[in-house]
C-alpha cells in the first residue's frame, strides 16, 4: 500500500490525475472506475483541464461507476448518473455509451447486478478503480460487515451513510435507503485501486483502513491486501497515521 500526503484537495486531484492519466495512455482501451461524492471532484476538475487545455483523450475511454441510488431517475439532481453527466462526462470527448452507472431503476435488480458484472469482464476488467472512503470504513456503499468476498448487489444504507448523504437532499426522509454497489471482491479484481480522502473526520477511518486489522468492519481495510492501491490523502485526512507516508 502506497500513501501519498498533500497539502490540499487540489494537490490531491492533481496528483491522481497523474495516476489516471498514466493508466489511460498505456491501453487502447482504458477502462476507469469511478466513485461519486465530493471527495473525487478534484480529480474531475483536473481531468477536464487536461483534457480542454491539454487534449488529454477519452474517446476509447470505457468507465463503470461503483454505485448508484435505487429508485432515482437518471435525470435526478442526487443520481450518480447525472451526477456524473455534470461533473465530467458532459465536459470530455468520451462516448456515452462506454459510460457505466449502475440502473437504479432496473426491474429485476439482482439480475441487473449479474449483468453489470458480466460487462465488466467482458471489457477485460477494470485497469484502475476510483475509491473515495466514508466516515465509517465504506467504500462504494459496501457498509461495515459486508462480505470482503462480494460482488455488486443491492444494499440498505446504514443510518450513518443516510445522515452523511442527507445535506444533498432538501430533508433527510428524501435520502434513498437502497443503493446498487459494485462489491468488495468486485473492486479488489481491479488491477490498481487509488483511494482520495480528504478533511479532518476522515482521519480515524483512513488509519483503520492502513492500519488496523483487515475486518469486514472496516471495508476498505480490504485493500491492504490489494496487489497495487495507492492512497492520496491531504494533509488533514492523515493526522492519526504512524506509518511511513510519501510527501
Amino acid at each position: 500500500m502506497r500513501i501519498i500526503v498533500v497539502p490540499d484537495k487540489e494537490a490531491m486531484g492533481k496528483r491522481a490525475a497523474d495516476l489516471v492519466q498514466a493508466e489511460m495512455e498505456k491501453h487502447a482501451n482504458p477502462v476507469i472506475g469511478l466513485a461519486t461524492g465530493s471527495t473525487p471532484l478534484p480529480l474531475y476538475q483536473e481531468l477536464v483541464r487536461r483534457h480542454k487545455e491539454e487534449g488529454l483523450d477519452f474517446s476509447t475511454t470505457i468507465t463503470f461507476n461503483l454505485d448508484e441510488y435505487v429508485g432515482l431517475t437518471p435525470d435526478h439532481d442526487q443520481s450518480y448518473r447525472y451526477f456524473m453527466d455534470q461533473n465530467l462526462f458532459n465536459h470530455l470527448n468520451i462516448v456515452k455509451k462506454n459510460t457505466h452507472v449502475p440502473d437504479g431503476l432496473a426491474e429485476d435488480i439482482e439480475a441487473f447486478c449479474e449483468e453489470y458484472e458480466s460487462m465488466i469482464d467482458d471489457c477485460g476488467g477494470i485497469d484502475m478503480q476510483v475509491l473515495g472512503i466514508g466516515s465509517n470504513g465504506h467504500i462504494g456503499f459496501n457498509e461495515p460487515g459486508s462480505s470482503l468476498g462480494s460482488l455488486t448487489r443491492i444494499k440498505t444504507l446504514t443510518d450513518e451513510t443516510i445522515n452523511d448523504n442527507a445535506r444533498f437532499f432538501d430533508k433527510r426522509e428524501d435520502v434513498p435507503t437502497l443503493a446498487i454497489t459494485m462489491g468488495i471482491g468486485t473492486i479488489l479484481h481491479a488491477r490498481k485501486c487509488i483511494l482520495l480522502a480528504s478533511g479532518a473526520n476522515k482521519a480515524a477511518a483512513i488509519k483503520a483502513a492502513c492500519e488496523g486489522p483487515v475486518t469486514a468492519m472496516c471495508p476498505a481495510s480490504i485493500l491492504q491486501i490489494h496487489r497495487y492501491e495507492t492512497l492520496i490523502v491531504t494533509e488533514d485526512a492523515a493526522t492519526e497515521l504512524t506509518i511511513r507516508v510519501e510527501r
